[in-house]
């Protein structure tokens, strides 16, 4: 079983990654938002779909095990179906082979629009060199901008308090009377509501309008919590502050700060360095996630609910001023026209 759980976190680490930088490159920049935002949706649905199918559990003797065969299915389903999707034409391109590059614009994009995504692909150069760029090139020089952006944005959101709601909401709402089956879905409702508003919204309203809002209604979803652990307030108000806080945060979280790092990395960092800079800043966000789970119920016994959220939200407003300072707006441009902008030549 450990075993098992560990090639299902080498998994989770590269899969998620992979996707983002995959429909980046993949896809039309009309449209780039929308298609980013469905591996949001997909963790939405599946985190729903495990919670649904584990209510069993405690009723029937073995069932968990069914719950793993289950997970096999849609696996399964995801490994042959990559068969038949298309290669990145970046890729290919990076790697010398125009030729093939061009044949899966057309596959992708129809024939009318290869000439000009091979064009936009030209201004650049193939970055043949890209296998060896090391990570203190990451760290330094005209890549430190873009790296900088792409691990703070991923620091911040795990900082802001996300993973300690998710992994510890039912004792939030248990002590509001609420079922740990019925909060689980309440949470898992409020994720996936949130996501789909931010597919619809994401090429419309454009990455930082939707990241600058949603972090700052996570900040006003903790300014609740905190008000709820205030002692002025009296216990069934505190209750609804709190389940309604939480209920925000999840919400406002979906809205942004969730989808919109994961599609904006690939987005912002140019073709030569761009996975191995996804790498490092996935890093930042497993580490970071790891410690903030390791560390909150200590911290929050500490410190006091009161104090903690505060932090959270602290953090949040911080966020709020990171992306206004920081991030650039991507909605509409192609990933050629992101890169000139970010990286003029020197």
């Amino acid at each position: 079983m450990l075993i098992g759980r560990f090639l299902v976190g080498t998994g989770m680490g590269i899969g998620p990654p992979v996707a983002s930088l995959y429909l980046a490159e993949v896809s039309p920049a009309s449209l780039r938002g929308t298609y980013g935002s469905f591996i949001q949706i997909a963790t939405c649905l599946g985190l729903m779909g495990a919670l649904f199918i584990g209510i069993p559990v405690r009723e029937i003797a073995g069932w968990w095990r069914i719950c793993f065969w289950v997970s096999t299915v849609p696996a399964g389903i995801l490994a042959f179906a990559m068969i038949f999707c298309a290669e990145s034409p970046h890729w290919l391109y990076k790697k010398g082979r125009s030729a093939e590059a061009e044949a899966e614009f057309e596959r992708l994009l129809g024939g009318s629009h290869v000439k000009y995504a091979m064009l936009e692909l030209s201004k650049l150069d193939r970055g043949d060199e890209a296998d060896t760029v090391k990570l203190s090139e990451l760290l330094r020089g005209r890549h430190f901008r873009v790296v900088y952006i792409g691990s703070t944005l991923f620091a911040l959101q795990q900082l802001s308090g996300i993973n300690a709601v998710f992994y510890f909401s039912s004792s939030v709402f248990k002590s509001a009377g609420v079922p740990s089956d019925v909060a689980n879905a309440l949470i898992g409702v409020a994720n996936l509501t949130g996501s789909i508003v931010a597919m619809l919204l994401m090429d419309k309203l454009g990455r930082k309008l939707l990241l600058l809002w949603s972090f700052f209604g996570m900040t006003m979803s903790m300014v609740l919590q905190v008000a709820a652990a205030n002692s002025y307030v009296s216990g069934s108000g505190s209750l609804y502050l709190s389940v309604g806080g939480m209920l925000m945060f999840v919400l406002t979280f979906a809205l942004g700060a969730g989808p919109v790092p994961g599609l904006l990395l690939p987005e912002i960092f140019p073709n030569r360095i761009r996975a191995k800079a996804m790498a490092f800043c996935m890093s930042v966000h497993w580490v970071i996630n790891f410690f903030v789970g390791l560390l909150f119920l200590r911290l929050l016994e500490q410190l006091g609910p009161q104090l903690l959220y505060s932090i959270f939200a602290s953090v949040c407003m911080m966020a709020v001023i990171f992306v206004k300072k920081n991030v650039m707006e991507t909605k509409g441009k192609s990933l050629q026209e992101i890169e000139i902008a970010l990286l003029p030549a020197e």
